[in-house]
């Protein structure tokens, strides 16, 4: 599962969606908004008004959401046990 983590640099939210991902140990990849003004042309286009956005297959948001942060964190140990079982089997 593929999760972007939109940023801007001195981002008191984005930082905390970055250290809760990572103490999940949920993998993501970062983009700096401010390296990349189209990226944030389109995001501003798409409603987004605040950083961090996240976007993952199944959703998007932005600003600091420790409850969708744990439900992606749940969803993946699901998919990882699942795969267990089926290389058990």
């Amino acid at each position: 599962m593929t999760i972007t983590v939109f940023t801007k640099p001195h981002c008191p939210q984005c930082d905390a969606t970055k250290r809760q991902f990572t103490k999940l140990g949920v993998n993501f990849e970062t983009v700096d908004l401010t390296q990349s003004p189209s990226t944030l042309d389109q995001l501003r286009e798409a409603g987004f008004r605040q950083a961090p956005v996240v976007i993952t297959p199944d959703s998007s948001w932005s600003g600091y959401r420790p409850d969708l942060i744990a439900q992606i964190a749940d969803k993946l140990e699901n998919c990882n046990q699942e795969s267990e079982k089926i290389q058990e089997a």
